[in-house]
């Protein structure tokens, strides 16, 4: 395996021996500039990065990017670590090469439609034998926990979120509960929340995990499409939507079925390592208190095929965006006043993987989880123009939400509470921490003008077309940058926020 770290962690090496005080500004902080931001996004999203996959020399590029932003602007490596600027982070990554699967309803042989399945392995060779099949419904009951013996089963599982609670875990962590429990494999019954020729795409290409035993996948897992599974069901003598209706209950139980399952795969696999980027500006007068900024760094690097006119996903909004905002965020609380409280900075990696690198800081922290008073996820920033409301993803604590109304009104902002972004939730970094009890907020304008939003995800989002150019709107990022860097000083603020979540008022 090729050691990824060392070209990063040298270039984070040298670029902390070349470290110099930031000059500290007079007066407020300098409104950030479309300009700046510009800048930043041209580089990161150019060619030469590659798109920025983990585990490649984009990778390496990117970080030597960040940290000499960092350096400059003042900011320091994390004290104590054994690779400054840096935490390590371990993947595995698979591509399946065969599969096969088949079913057999009290223990006779039955046919689904050949494209109806779809299995992939976790280990370069994977066998199951009649495998019990035992229909889970979400997985989890209304706390939150797995709802039936697992153990040795082919779990059957509803992709959809439960409807019996608001903060249950998504379907990829269900899946890994179910794993931890026992389960042989995992088969996700689709629905018509995603298409299913890109669910069958997902399954056969590349996926990424992490290595660590905690987060793996059941040794197989897969779809099932709705008709597959309604057959399977009917096979059995059951009716697939009295099942899923059943299942929509918080004390489901799951049921047995009389199903047992053949499954054979086989995998190439490869573990590399990556890195999340921290940096860490000390404060003032530190309390135990820290605000968190952080951004997700990669992207989905060379993704056409061979022979493409354009090859390279290079993610100028997403999120080449927000790390720029990122860098110029830490500019200004830098050169400005020093806040009262530590902030750390976090450019992440593999969040396109599943957001793995904020699954891994928040397993393996670099500072106690409970001291993070608020953690801020900027991430695809360059979407609306100036004078769109700010919207708030994870919102839902008064003091909290109280904070962002009072910094945005001072800000000329105004405040969009219709609610329309907290379908987003699970798919920021912000999730992986909120799930580990860290007040972890996405705030700005990108996720308040949904037609702007979903123009950009029907689009140019995750193919190659997300390039920077002139039609890149950065006004909206710039106020947003702003905005960032006056929640920055008001939660570092001792005396204007105290650090817990149960302050009354927002001064």
């Amino acid at each position: 395996m090729r050691n990824r770290l060392f070209p990063a962690a040298a270039a984070a090496l040298f670029l902390t021996a070349l470290a110099v005080p930031a000059a500290h500004a007079k007066g407020g902080d300098a409104p950030v500039t479309e300009a700046e931001l510009a800048g930043h996004i041209r580089i990161l999203a150019s060619d030469a990065f590659e798109g920025r996959a983990p585990g490649t020399g984009g990778e390496d590029r990117t970080i030597a990017y960040i940290v000499g932003e960092w350096v400059k602007a003042g900011l320091e490596p994390v004290p104590g670590s054994a690779t400054p600027w840096l935490q390590p982070v371990p993947f595995v990554e698979s591509e399946p090469l065969t599969s096969r699967a088949t079913f057999k309803v009290r223990g006779r042989d039955i046919r689904l439609e050949e494209d109806g399945v779809i299995v992939a392995g976790r280990d370069p060779s994977v066998s199951l034998r009649d495998a019990p099949a035992v229909f889970v419904g979400y997985g989890v009951d209304g706390a939150g926990h797995v709802n039936t013996d697992v153990r040795g089963k082919l779990a059957i599982m509803l992709y959809g979120n439960a409807p019996f609670g608001a903060k249950l875990p998504g379907y990829r962590e269900r899946r890994r509960m179910l794993a931890n429990a026992g389960a042989a494999g995992v088969l996700v019954i689709a629905g018509d929340a995603i298409p299913w020729a890109r669910l069958r795409d997902a399954v056969a290409g590349k996926t990424v995990r992490l290595a660590d035993p905690a987060e793996a996948p059941p040794s197989v897992s897969g779809f099932l499409s709705l008709e597959a599974a309604d057959a399977l069901f009917a096979r059995a003598g059951q009716d697939g939507a009295a099942a899923r209706e059943a299942a929509k209950a918080a004390g489901y139980r799951g049921a047995e079925l009389p199903v047992t399952a053949d499954i054979e795969t086989t995998a190439r696999i490869r573990p590399f390592a990556s890195n999340n980027v921290i940096a860490k500006l000390p404060g003032a007068r530190p309390d135990g208190k820290a605000v968190l900024f952080l951004g997700h760094w990669d992207h989905l690097g060379i993704c056409g095929e061979e022979g493409d006119a354009d090859r390279i996903c290079n993610g100028a909004v997403d999120n080449a965006s927000g790390i720029a905002v990122l860098i110029e965020v830490a500019k200004r609380l830098a050169s400005g006043p020093r806040p009262d409280r530590d902030i750390y900075f976090m450019a992440t990696t593999a969040e396109e993987k599943g957001l793995l690198g904020a699954t891994w800081f928040a397993d393996h922290p670099v500072l106690p989880l409970e001291d993070i008073t608020v953690a801020l996820n900027i991430d695809t920033i360059a979407i609306s123009p100036r004078g769109t409301p700010v919207a708030t993803i994870g919102r839902g604590r008064p003091a909290y939400d109280a904070m962002v109304r009072s910094v945005a009104a001072k800000l000329g902002r105004k405040v969009d509470a219709d609610g329309e972004a907290d379908a987003f939730a699970q798919r920021q970094d912000g999730w992986a921490l909120g799930a580990k009890g860290v007040p972890s907020l996405m705030v700005g304008g990108s996720f308040s003008d949904m037609p702007l939003l979903e123009a950009f995800l029907g689009s140019d989002y995750h193919g190659p077309a997300d390039e920077f150019s002139d039609k890149v709107p950065l006004g909206g990022a710039a106020e947003d940058a702003d905005l960032h860097v006056a929640l920055g000083r008001a939660f570092a603020d001792t005396k204007r926020w105290t650090g817990t979540a149960d302050q009354s008022g927002v001064p």
